[in-house]
């Protein structure tokens, strides 16, 4: 019975939970942030708030600009360069769909054909980058020269009869003609459109284009149904480097082009360079900025995916 009324021996004393150890470096990847914030508030923010300041403004170079809100300046722009908006569209997007078909079929090739000669094609691809960019587009000029073979193989093939017809070249000229300018967008720019597409088509696992084989789908339907989806993310990345910058190029128009081809980057830097309209120059880039950034976004939600390379 004793043993039954002993009261129980006491228990130990519950030992204290170990804190967490301090998080060392918790603050690493905002300073790795730092250096690129500063570049794109310096290089980025404060020229684009400087420049939206500079699109309300009014006054001359003599006596000097001043802030007064003049948001008529952006009407007027508009209502004086509208046509150079619209040239500029038409040019960078005919470029971007002539890109696109020429660069898939070649990054098609890359990713799935190539094979040994994979490097060796990739490296002519970025070739073009070797050299500067004046220098690509001024070799233009000697390759659509009047006279030269390019012309004359274009109008042996009766090809420049049809262009005339649509108003893209001046009989048998392709210098200074809408034709050239567009010729120059596109190689200047293709190598934007080929590297995204590749890196997308490399991603593609080659078991599905097996599997789909084994379900008896066509080449074309195997394309159709499996790589071409696949391959959209490249699309709309391509798609986009292409254009973008193609709407606000203005070296192709200038050295191919002439009056008539005129783009809206050769209005604006005709205002800030020579007219030294400072206003209308900064309002014609801002209003180039938000349709471009409204059609990017337009584009995208139509697309169908989120996924860019």
């Amino acid at each position: 019975m004793s043993t039954l009324t002993e009261a129980p021996p006491p228990l130990a004393p519950e030992a204290p939970e170990p804190r967490p150890p301090k998080r060392r470096g918790r603050f690493t990847p905002y300073w790795l942030l730092l250096p690129g914030i500063l570049w794109l508030l310096v290089f980025f923010a404060l020229p684009m708030i400087y420049q939206a300041s500079t699109s309300v403004q009014t006054g001359s170079l003599e006596e000097g600009y001043k802030v007064t809100w003049h948001f008529a300046t952006y009407w007027d722009a508009l209502s004086a360069y509208w046509p150079q908006f619209v040239r500029s569209v038409l040019y960078a997007g005919t470029a971007t769909i002539l890109c696109l078909l020429l660069g898939y079929p070649l990054a098609y090739l890359i990713a799935f054909r190539a094979g040994r000669w994979r490097n060796l094609i990739m490296i002519l691809v970025i070739a073009p980058f070797f050299t500067s960019f004046l220098i690509r587009t001024l070799a233009w000029k000697t390759i659509l020269a009047d006279g030269g073979p390019v012309v004359g193989a274009l109008n042996t093939l009766h090809v420049l009869d049809v262009t005339t017809w649509l108003g893209w070249t001046a009989g048998d000229r392709v210098l200074a003609t809408p034709l050239a300018v567009v010729c120059g967008l596109t190689y200047n720019f293709l190598p934007f459109m080929i590297l995204p597409l590749y890196t997308s088509l490399e991603r593609i696992d080659g078991r599905l284009h097996e599997a789909a084989g084994d379900l008896y789908a066509r080449p074309s339907t195997t394309f159709r149904k499996v790589t071409f989806p696949l391959s959209m993310p490249g699309v709309v990345s391509g798609t986009l480097l292409t254009f973008i910058p193609a709407a606000g190029d203005y070296v192709n128009a200038d050295l191919l082009g002439s009056t008539d081809t005129r783009m809206v980057g050769n209005v604006i830097q005709t205002q800030f360079l020579r007219v030294l309209d400072y206003p209308t120059a900064a309002a014609l880039s801002f209003i180039l900025m938000a349709a471009i950034l409204l059609m990017v976004t337009l584009y995208i939600r139509r697309s169908g995916t989120e996924d860019l390379v």
